[in-house]
């Protein structure tokens, strides 16, 4: 049985990923903001923003960014998953002999594959605007393994609004709050800079502890306790929210 959930997901996630390859777009698109912000808040706001450290804004600011990415990217697989639905795919799948938790599996690993991409773009442009970083592999490894987690944590949430939603604006809708989120945190700026309720928010909303850890995986300098705290977050984020999603796929199938 397991053996036949993961031939199933495979295909299917072979059917999603060709999807994306037709329409590479969606990848450059997903890029293209936070592109945009880096470009921004480097070269406009950057030296007028006192981050009270060493290191520069790009260096500083990046984690935020690819927290960014990832939100904006999630967006696409509820969009998908939408489309999926309101195109009847479910139903002629529900009749064919092939694990049913395998089409869900397949947008979360697609959505999973195509962030990973977008982020490595981010990446990449950061590294010619000036982003330096002398992490270990063991600290790269720790930085993707909590991207990942973050982002299986925010598709799952896209997957609910992709079967929820009743339009394709709605399905898309719910990645706003997740793109604004990383503002109103470490990110951009020190949360002690802020005004007071805004930087108790700040200071104990997931983002900030998430951003911390990358950014001190990327400097080589001590997480504390950050890194668990951060794993908390996201695995308390990603566990009811796919038991949640289950349950909605579940109930519309059957």
């Amino acid at each position: 049985m397991t053996v036949h959930v993961f031939g199933d997901t495979r295909v299917l996630t072979s059917r999603s990923l060709r999807h994306i390859l037709r329409s590479p777009d969606t990848i450059i698109t997903t890029a293209v903001t936070p592109i945009a912000l880096m470009l921004l808040f480097v070269y406009v706001f950057g030296g007028a923003i006192n981050t009270r450290s060493d290191t520069s804004y790009i260096n500083y600011m990046l984690p935020g960014i690819l927290l960014i990415t990832i939100a904006s990217g999630v967006a696409y697989t509820a969009y998908r998953l939408f489309l999926d639905m309101q195109g009847g795919i479910f139903e002629r799948f529900q009749s064919m002999p092939i694990a049913r938790s395998s089409v869900l599996w397949a947008h979360v690993l697609t959505s999973l594959a195509a962030n990973l991409v977008s982020v490595a773009l981010v990446i990449g442009v950061a590294l010619v605007m000036g982003f330096r970083t002398g992490a270990s592999v063991a600290s790269w490894l720790a930085v993707a393994g909590i991207l990942v987690l973050f982002t299986l944590a925010l598709t799952w949430i896209a997957v609910i609004a992709g079967l929820s939603a009743k339009t394709v604006d709605g399905a898309s809708a719910f990645s706003y709050p997740l793109i604004f989120l990383p503002f109103i945190s470490s990110a951009f700026a020190p949360t002690d800079s802020m005004p007071g309720p805004v930087a108790w928010f700040a200071s104990n909303q997931p983002a900030t502890s998430i951003v911390n850890t990358i950014r001190a995986l990327f400097a080589e300098e001590p997480v504390g306790s950050d890194i668990w705290i951060s794993l908390a977050w996201l695995v308390g984020i990603l566990v009811p929210t796919y038991a949640f999603a289950t349950a909605i796929y579940r109930r519309k199938i059957s």
